[in-house]
């Protein structure tokens, strides 16, 4: 009788359960929300951290880092896309969306951060097995591990196209911007190579927390000392801008609590503050904010004229976000009504206001710093739907200043063809008829930026003023 070897054991690898780490798993979230609702990081990240903080998960360091994975993989999304592409046996619209999302937190981690590569490849492998399953953590695996074969210079060198051959599609993978998007702003920028790297890599940065102190019921100097020494410094052109420090929370701040304070762009402030600032021909009692959710710019322009015993109408066409402007203006020292008004079909008669701001709806390509899934999500025809509605938004503001006042025309986009295209046609009639107006310089009434270009509008750039790129087209009405 043969005898049988014996039967050996432990020779396989224990199971192992995966470390669920909820920072991960929480980013993880985000980005589905993102991909599946078409939400925004700004409004779906905020109320999850609240909920980890609720459950003791995480404290502030764990928030940080949630909010870097989550805004470092949006912004590099397509330039992670590229790479990964590399390390795929298929194409990536054949990769099921989660396990891509899980990919892109991986390569981040790896091309993006200073994580050591063994736990980036760790904690991704890890957090696949808690959402994907152990067989789809196999593949993450593999592929992970073929990127780290290279850093992010490496990898970048194969794969974008030579400057020389194909700028602009060079320019769109090594920061991560679509190619159409960065043809727009070279348009819009114009010169050379130089200044585009410098705005498209100062969209990939994290913009700061900018407060706003509301004028007759907050100070600069009162939120730098709430915010403390090392919490704060002054903004760089608005007297009421007050710049928090990396990690500074709003919320902690009294005057904030309190409606007296906000945070605000320190560009939408500029916009605000160059209107009120415009000279008039006449009286200067009755104020309108014609496109004014969610109420930043409705709030300072409160201050403002109440502080010159004028008063204020603010008009949001969507009743929840006009909701928003009244919790923003409440405990406004002066005159103010909220309304829910389509500003195309005026809920006010012709010629009543000295005043009218007119922040148009627009493809935001000025604030991709802070909503960096928009620049993957928009598409060049995007144009073409907002640009009937700022003109006729722009046509209603002129017929609602009364002869001599002044119009503010804003968008939060660089792109010529939602800037001074819209005024130049309403101006000269294109579309349907229009009271007359004329240019007003709206360089001097923001003192002290420097790079304002050549005038009369003004456009504000990332790289060169710190803000979003808002545009501003002042025009006072002439018969």
């Amino acid at each position: 009788m043969s005898q049988q070897p014996p039967r050996r054991h432990g020779t396989r690898k224990p199971y192992r359960r995966p470390k669920k780490d909820p920072v991960r798993v929480l980013a993880f979230e985000a980005l589905r929300a993102v991909d599946e609702r078409d939400a925004y990081a700004n409004l779906v990240l905020p109320p999850l951290l609240r909920k980890a903080r609720a459950a003791g998960d995480f404290d502030a360091r764990d928030a940080a880092l949630a909010t870097e994975l989550v805004y470092g993989s949006l912004r590099r999304q397509g330039t992670y896309d590229a790479i990964v592409a590399q390390c795929v046996d298929r194409p990536l619209r054949e990769v099921d969306p989660p396990v891509l999302d899980v990919l892109t937190l991986g390569a981040h981690q790896l091309l993006g951060t200073r994580i050591p590569p063994h736990a980036a490849v760790s904690a991704t492998v890890d957090l696949a097995r808690v959402v994907l399953g152990d067989g789809r953590a196999k593949f993450v695996n593999a592929v992970l591990r073929k990127l780290t074969a290279h850093d992010l210079d490496g990898w970048l060198e194969r794969v974008a196209p030579e400057y020389d051959e194909d700028p602009e599609d060079h320019l769109g993978v090594v920061h991560a911007h679509p190619r159409w998007i960065v043809s727009a702003l070279w348009d819009a920028l114009g010169g050379g190579r130089a200044g585009i790297e410098e705005l498209l890599a100062a969209d990939n940065e994290r913009p700061e927390v900018t407060l706003v102190a509301r004028p007759g019921r907050a100070t600069a100097e009162e939120l730098l000392a709430a915010a403390g020494e090392d919490g704060a410094v002054p903004g760089r052109w608005s007297p009421y801008a007050v710049r928090l420090a990396e990690g500074g929370e709003p919320g902690a701040l009294d005057a904030v609590r309190e409606g007296r304070a906000g945070v605000q762009d320190e560009g939408s402030q500029l916009v605000a503050l160059a209107l009120a600032a415009a000279p008039l021909d006449g009286p200067d009692r009755t104020w309108l904010d014609g496109c004014a959710g969610p109420g930043g710019k409705a709030a300072l322009l409160g201050a403002l004229a109440a502080q010159r015993g004028a008063a204020l109408v603010a008009s949001e066409k969507q009743p929840h976000r006009a909701r928003l402007v009244a919790r923003s203006l409440d405990g406004n020292p002066g005159p103010y009504a909220v309304i829910a008004a389509d500003g195309t079909r005026p809920a006010w008669r012709p010629g009543a206001f000295d005043r009218v701001l007119v922040d148009v709806p627009c493809t935001g390509l000025g604030a991709l710093r802070r909503r960096p899934e928009a620049r993957w999500r928009r598409r060049p025809e995007d144009l073409d739907g907002f640009a009937p509605l700022q003109r006729e938004l722009l046509r209603q503001a002129l017929a609602a200043v009364r002869v001599g006042g002044v119009v503010g025309y804003a968008t939060c986009s660089p792109h010529p063809a939602e800037t001074r295209a819209v005024v130049e046609d309403v101006l000269k009639g294109r579309g349907g008829p229009v009271a007359e107006a004329e240019w007003i310089d709206a360089r001097p009434l923001m003192a002290g930026v420097p790079e304002l270009g050549d005038g009369p509008d003004v456009q504000l750039w990332p790289h060169l003023h710190g803000t979003d790129a808002m545009y501003l087209a002042l025009l006072r009405r002439t018969a």
